[in-house]
């Protein structure tokens, strides 16, 4: 049985995220988007932790659902913490992607943080801890705790990030190194860029949406394999299993994680080098010219991830490493719809959206697994071959840079395959009626 799971998400209580957020809402969207595992977010915020205990039933071990039969979401308890602290003489900034198998668990991380560190102030809190200092009291509440660096490349708040990162794992987590077993390559990156470094060849990757909205969920995600219907264990082994699945000595099921569902890293905020103010976007290699500063104010620039990723690759190309699992990269239905709307003057991306999830059965099957007849029966011409295009990879990009999103269009300046099916659908009855 397939799984799609995205495991790290935010409350309304983290900064930035949106104020109407709730347990009912994310279960709604995960149906909608088509996701069957959804994390928590922020199980060590006090208020949305009581929200959580009070709406949440248990289902299987180590998972949790809301009591209404038309619910088909199971609940993992995650939150992300960040660490921000000196070392080797520099201000690092790491975030943490935190598994609990329980609400007892997650409660004993509460009381234990909550007695130093002010976990009120954020969903995502903030401490003045090493991460390797973490990982060992998580670890001493539970072995079964699950540690993963999350969006490791990004500038100022990762692992590898250019501005407060490591240059490898054993360099930030010591002799917890052994513990980490996975590594979350963010919105910027996708495993292509990531096989460039066979360092990382050891780890799994996965990718989330780290979503600030529940509309935002599954913009990246994570697919798995399970002979029977699921538990924590389960997922955490078919994490470690990869893309073969086994079945371990604490667990009945066969699990593994077999594909990740990814954003073209051109459309993440920091794939690119850059300095906003100043609307400067550059390469790797112009940055290298450039010397890191801007042409335009001359001061130091933000370093991306793909100049980051270059700087500790040893590879000229990406070799796929054992096992490792495949992934697809994605543009967001709204997206495409946005796009093809411009052309075919529709009258609304929002009702056309509801179309295609409710007759295509959930935002991934729509961008995954329907032929294009089938997504013609339920939509129009254009937009099938725009989501068959997008399929092949066959998209325009326009990288992002220093917090600006990157732009990922299907037809970008295809003026004469637009006016084509402009003439084609002249008589057609649009959907959005």
């Amino acid at each position: 049985m397939k799984y799609i799971a995205d495991f790290h998400i935010h409350s309304k209580y983290s900064r930035a995220t949106a104020h109407d957020i709730s347990v009912e809402k994310l279960d709604q969207w995960a149906k909608i988007k088509g996701i069957q595992i959804l994390g928590t977010g922020d199980f060590t915020h006090p208020k949305w932790f009581s929200e959580l205990k009070e709406q949440l039933i248990p289902a299987q071990e180590g998972l949790y659902k809301l009591p209404n039969k038309n619910s088909a979401t199971n609940f993992i308890l995650t939150a992300e913490i960040s660490c921000i602290y000196k070392k080797n003489n520099k201000t690092r900034r790491i975030h943490l992607v935190i598994f609990a198998p329980d609400f007892e668990t997650a409660e004993k991380i509460n009381q234990n943080l909550g007695e130093k560190y002010n976990l009120k102030s954020d969903g995502r809190p903030i401490l003045g801890l090493d991460a390797k200092e973490l990982v060992k009291i998580l670890l001493d509440i539970s072995p079964k705790i699950f540690i993963v660096p999350a969006h490791i490349w990004t500038p100022w708040f990762s692992l590898f990030g250019s501005m407060s990162g490591f240059d490898s794992v054993e360099e930030c987590f010591e002799e917890m190194t052994p513990n980490i077993y996975a590594l979350e390559t963010g919105l910027s990156s996708d495993p292509l860029m990531n096989w460039q470094w066979s360092y990382l060849d050891k780890y799994t990757l996965i990718s989330n949406s780290d979503a600030h909205s529940p509309s935002k969920l599954g913009r990246e995600a994570n697919v798995f394999e399970f002979s029977q219907e699921p538990n924590y264990s389960d997922i955490i082994e078919g994490i470690k299993n990869r893309a073969i699945p086994r079945k371990s000595a604490s667990s009945q099921c066969k699990s593994a994680l077999i594909s990740t569902i990814e954003f073209f890293p051109e459309e993440g905020k920091y794939h690119f080098d850059g300095h906003r103010d100043c609307k400067i976007r550059m390469t790797p290699t112009e940055t290298k010219k450039a010397g890191g500063l801007c042409p335009k104010c001359r001061r130091p620039m933000t370093i991306g991830v793909a100049y980051r990723v270059a700087a500790l690759a040893d590879r000229k190309e990406a070799i796929k490493p054992k096992d490792a699992p495949d992934f697809k990269s994605l543009i967001p239905l709204t997206e495409i719809i946005h796009e093809v709307k411009k052309i075919e003057k529709l009258k609304s991306v929002e009702l056309e959206y509801q179309n295609l999830t409710e007759k295509g059965h959930g935002e991934f099957n729509v961008l995954l697994n329907l032929s294009e007849k089938e997504l013609t029966d339920i939509s129009t011409p254009l937009l099938a071959q725009a989501i068959i295009k997008m399929r092949n990879g066959e998209v325009v990009k326009e990288a992002g840079y220093d917090g600006v999103f990157g732009k990922i269009s299907v037809f970008g300046k295809e003026s004469q395959i637009i006016k084509t099916f402009q003439k084609k659908l002249t008589n057609q009855k649009s959907l959005f009626k």
